[in-house]
């Protein structure tokens, strides 16, 4: 089993994000690319303190873009794994 700190590796800091955990309650995080659902549930727990109700995982594929230093080789922009953890009724993170 991974540490919880090697499973949650930043919040995201998005408009959607913010919007997400005023109104639902859901917050949104960078997981390592080999977590699992049950283990982003534990490691948010764990950290925060809180109970988790849910947890969805979206997987961003990196993208292939033209480099123009390179004279038009293709590279490619990273990709991440993310998690939108929803929490129990009542609970709540504080980031600040």
């Amino acid at each position: 089993m991974i540490q919880a700190d090697k499973i949650l590796r930043e919040y995201r800091v998005t408009e959607k994000a913010a919007d997400l955990a005023a109104n639902l309650n859901q917050y949104t995080f960078e997981v390592a690319p080999e977590a699992n659902r049950k283990e982003v549930a534990r490691a948010v727990a764990k950290v925060f303190n809180v109970e988790v109700k849910k947890v969805n995982i979206l997987i961003k594929k990196p993208k292939v873009k033209m480099d123009r230093t390179r004279r038009g080789r293709p590279g490619s922009k990273g990709g991440h794994k993310k998690a939108i953890v929803t929490l129990k009724e009542g609970d709540a993170i504080e980031l600040v």
